[in-house]
């Protein structure tokens, strides 16, 4: 059971490498794997999608690698 949390959360966290085309899509990108992350880790899934949303964010705002 726990190696398949552990794979499920660095599919999540890979999912955050999908940037998306716009802020509202990097935001929703974010929020979605954010979420699905924390109900994985049995966390609470808004808290998730809010961290998930901004960190995803913030990263492709930094790193000039999305579009």
């Amino acid at each position: 059971m726990q190696k398949s949390r552990i794979f499920i959360a660095l599919a999540t966290c890979a999912g955050l490498a999908a940037c998306g085309d716009t802020t509202g899509e990097q935001a929703i990108l974010g929020g979605g794997a954010g979420a699905v992350g924390a109900a994985v880790l049995s966390a609470d899934p808004l808290f998730g999608a809010a961290v998930g949303a901004a960190g995803n964010v913030l990263y492709c705002k930094t790193q000039n690698t999305c579009n």
